[in-house]
């Protein structure tokens, strides 16, 4: 099983035109995406590397059935190109673009509400269940088809910690980075939700950082809703206060936000917390073999 893609995602790629758009467009493709063409608007009617273009979601979802898009749009136009998709009738939406203002990401979380969308970024990797689809800019060599399900804040620590699970011989149902911008469309408990209902996810591996308190209630669902096993890694250790660090959610206000905060209320609920990306492996082992 997966959640979010799988064989029957069909995807358009929002700025597909563009450098960014149409590498990573020929990228998912070559890894077995269903890539149904994209968007640009003022350029439609033209074929790039094969795909369609389309001036409109409306029109590239009318002509090619596709129930995804994948957003790679300045960020100054990522808004309205979020919103557009969902008018189009786009089930999930996996926004790439960062830095979208947090006004306008207000708008669009509230706006989604209403719709039978689902958002996940801004600033994400993106989401990948390997050997089926994958959606965003992920390295898919790196992934393996097996039965431990990702959630993570931070794309690069992603792949360090998947390649080390791969190479432990265990493999992933669905990763999902879903972005490390202050506002988000899909964060930890949403994700873990739908790992809790998966029946082909086993265990899960939470990737946080410094800055909210996404992590901490991540923990208490943990503890009290989620029967498989989990473990953590929590970035930002060493990150002075008052400094964001990377990602522009990750920003320690006062006390709060810090890792030692993040990492006591882990384990206060029983999730292992490794102390660096290459213990995830090990730690997943130890609870597998335990449950």
């Amino acid at each position: 099983m997966a959640i979010f893609v799988d064989e029957n995602t069909r995807v358009l790629v929002q700025g597909i035109t563009g450098r960014d758009g149409l590498f990573h467009a020929v990228s998912m493709r070559d890894y077995g995406t269903n890539v149904a063409g994209g968007v640009t608007p003022g350029k439609g009617g033209q074929t790039v590397e094969g795909f369609a273009v389309f001036d409109s979601m409306h029109e590239a979802v009318s002509k090619t059935g596709a129930n995804t898009s994948v957003v790679f749009v300045p960020e100054r136009f990522a808004a309205d190109a979020i919103i557009e998709a969902a008018d189009a009738g786009i089930r999930l939406i996996v926004c790439i673009s960062e830095g979208i203002p947090v006004l306008d990401m207000l708008r669009i979380v509230s706006y989604l509400q209403k719709k039978a969308t689902k958002l996940i970024g801004p600033n994400s990797p993106g989401v990948i269940s390997p050997g089926k689809s994958k959606v965003g800019i992920l390295p898919g060599q790196i992934f393996r088809a097996g039965r431990v399900g990702v959630v993570s804040r931070s794309g690069t620590l992603t792949y360090e910690i998947v390649n080390h699970i791969t190479a432990a011989g265990l493999g992933q149902s669905t990763c999902v980075g879903i972005g490390g911008d202050p506002v988000i469309g899909s964060n930890f408990l949403d994700v873990l939700r739908l790992f809790r209902s998966d029946p082909g996810t086993e265990a899960v591996v939470l990737v946080g950082e410094i800055g909210g308190s996404d992590e901490e209630e991540a923990a208490r669902f943990i503890s009290q809703e989620l029967s498989k096993p989990a473990v953590a890694f929590i970035a930002g250790r060493t990150a002075p206060k008052g400094k964001r660090m990377g990602h522009a959610g990750a920003i320690i206000s006062g006390s709060s936000g810090a890792a030692e905060e993040k990492v006591a209320a882990l384990n206060a609920a029983g999730i292992p917390v490794a102390s660096e990306p290459a213990e995830i492996a090990s730690l997943l082992k130890e609870r597998l073999h335990e449950a």
